[in-house]
C-alpha cells in the first residue's frame, strides 16, 4: 500500500473540512448574530410601545364610558371618541409593524435552515469521500496486514498514528453532523412557532380593525347630531370665550400684584436682585434658582392629572363640528376621569385661590418667575401662601352636567402666556 498517498489524501481532506467549517462559522456569526440582536432590540421596543398604547386605550375607554353615563352625543364624547380612534389606529399600525418584524424573523429563520441544510449536505459529502478514500487505499489490504507489514518500527508507529487520526476525524465528522442535524430540527420548530405567532397577530389586527369601524360609525353619529346643535354650540363657544377672558384678567392681576410687592420688598432691602429681559420680576437668588429649574425641565414636567388627554390644544384652531368657526385657547384642556386628583406640576407657592363663573375653582401657583393655573376644580385642598411640591394634590377636577371631567391648565412666564404642551412630558 502507498503510505505517502494515504497520508497526503487524508491530510488534504481533513484540512479542507476544517477550513470549510471555519468559514461557515464566521459567516453565520457575521450575518446572523447582529441580526438576532437587532430583532431582539426591535421586539423589545415594539412590546413596550404596544403596552403603552394599550394602557392609553384602557384610559380613554374609561373616560369615554364616564362621559356617556349622563348624556350622549356631546362634544366631550366626540373628543373622547376621536382620541380613542387615533390611538386605536396607532395600535393597528404597531400590530402591522409587528407582523413585518415576524415576517423578517421568519425569513431569517428560513435562511438559517437553508444554511444548515447546505452545511449538513457538505458534511455528508465529506464523510462519504473519507469513507470512499479509505476503501480505495485499503483495497485488498486489511488493517492488521497494513500495520504489521511495516518494514521498520518507525513506519509501524506512523501507520498506527495515521489510522488513529483518521478514526478521530470520522468520529468528529459524525458528531458535527449530529449537532447540525439537531440545530436544524430546533430551527424548524422556531419557524413553526413564528408562523403561529404571525397568525395570532393577524387575527388580533383583524379584530382591532373591526372595532375601529365600530368607532368610526359612532364618531360619525355623534358628529351628525352635534352639527344639528349649531346655535347651542355657538352659545357655548361664546360663554367659554368670556370665561377665558376673565381667567386671563385674573392671572394678569395676580402676577402684576406680585411684581409690585416683589419690587417694594426689593427696594426696602436695597437688594441687588436683577431683572431678566422680558420679565419685571426681581431675580433674587431663590427666584432665579427655581426659575432656572423650571426652565430646565421643559418637556419633562409631569401632567397636572395622572390620567387623561388634551381635548383642546393651545392656540387658535377650527371648531371640531362647526364650519367657519374658530376657537382660541390660552392653555390646554385635559379631559380626564370623574373626581381625578389635580396635582401641582412643579415645586412652588400657591399665590391665589378663587372661583371664576363657569370655570369652577381656580388655583395659581408661582414657580420663580413662572406661573401655572389650574381651573375647573371641584374641590381645592391647598391654601394661599402654601408651599407645594411637584405632584402634590391641590384638588379634584369638576365634572359638568354632560358628564365631562375637564381641567383647564395654563403656563405663564411673567406676563407672557405660553403653550403648556411644550412643558409637559410626553405620554
Amino acid at each position: 500500500m502507498n503510505l505517502s498517498l494515504f497520508h497526503t489524501t487524508f491530510d488534504v481532506n481533513f484540512k479542507n473540512k476544517s477550513v470549510i467549517l471555519f468559514v461557515l462559522t464566521g459567516v453565520l456569526l457575521f450575518f446572523f448574530c447582529p441580526a438576532e440582536a437587532q430583532v431582539t432590540k426591535s421586539r423589545a421596543q415594539l412590546e413596550k410601545e404596544k403596552e403603552a398604547i394599550q394602557k392609553r386605550l384602557r384610559e380613554y375607554d374609561n373616560i369615554l364610558k364616564q362621559t356617556t353615563t349622563l348624556k350622549r352625543n356631546t362634544l366631550g364624547e366626540l373628543k373622547a371618541v376621536n382620541q380613542k380612534l387615533d390611538t386605536r389606529i396607532a395600535y393597528i399600525n404597531t400590530l402591522n409593524r409587528e407582523v413585518n418584524l415576524i415576517n423578517r424573523e421568519i425569513n431569517e429563520t428560513e435562511e438559517r435552515i437553508k444554511t444548515l441544510e447546505e452545511e449538513l449536505d457538505q458534511l455528508k459529502e465529506e464523510y462519504a469521500q473519507m469513507i470512499y478514500t479509505s476503501y480505495k487505499l485499503n483495497q485488498g489490504v486489511n488493517v492488521i496486514t497494513f500495520i504489521f507489514s511495516s518494514s521498520t518500527f518507525k513506519q509501524f508507529y506512523m501507520r498506527l498514528r495515521y489510522l488513529k487520526q483518521y478514526s478521530d476525524a470520522r468520529k468528529k465528522q459524525v458528531a458535527h453532523m449530529e449537532k447540525v442535524n439537531r440545530d436544524l430540527g430546533q430551527q424548524r420548530l422556531v419557524l413553526e412557532g413564528k408562523r403561529q405567532e404571525k397568525q395570532l397577530v393577524l387575527e388580533q389586527e383583524r379584530e382591532e380593525k373591526r372595532q375601529l369601524d365600530v368607532l368610526k360609525n359612532e364618531q360619525q353619529g355623534i358628529f351628525n347630531t352635534l352639527t344639528q346643535k349649531e346655535q347651542e354650540l355657538k352659545k357655548e363657544i361664546e360663554a367659554t370665550k368670556k370665561q377665558q377672558e376673565e381667567l386671563n384678567r385674573l392671572i394678569k392681576r395676580v402676577i402684576e400684584e406680585e411684581i409690585r410687592l416683589a419690587r417694594e420688598a426689593s427696594r426696602k432691602k436695597d437688594s441687588k436682585a436683577s431683572t431678566r429681559p422680558g420679565s419685571s420680576i426681581p431675580m433674587t437668588p431663590e427666584v432665579a434658582a427655581l426659575s432656572s429649574s423650571f426652565a430646565g425641565n421643559r418637556g419633562n414636567i409631569p401632567w397636572p392629572v395622572e390620567s387623561g388627554f388634551i381635548s383642546k390644544r393651545y392656540g387658535t384652531f377650527p371648531h371640531p363640528t362647526l364650519k367657519g368657526i374658530t376657537e382660541t385657547n390660552d392653555g390646554v384642556d385635559i379631559q380626564t376621569n370623574t373626581n381625578e386628583p389635580v396635582r401641582s406640576v412643579f415645586d412652588g407657592v400657591v399665590t391665589k385661590i378663587t372661583t371664576v363663573p363657569g370655570m369652577g375653582g381656580t388655583v395659581i401657583i408661582r414657580h420663580g418667575e413662572f406661573y401655572t393655573m389650574y381651573s375647573r376644580l371641584k374641590t381645592i385642598s391647598v391654601k394661599s401662601g402654601q408651599e407645594v411640591k411637584a405632584r402634590s394634590i391641590i384638588g379634584t377636577v369638576y365634572t359638568d352636567r354632560n358628564g365631562v371631567s375637564e381641567l383647564h391648565f395654563q403656563t405663564w412666564k411673567g406676563l407672557e402666556v405660553m403653550d403648556p404642551s411644550i412643558w409637559l412630558s410626553k405620554k
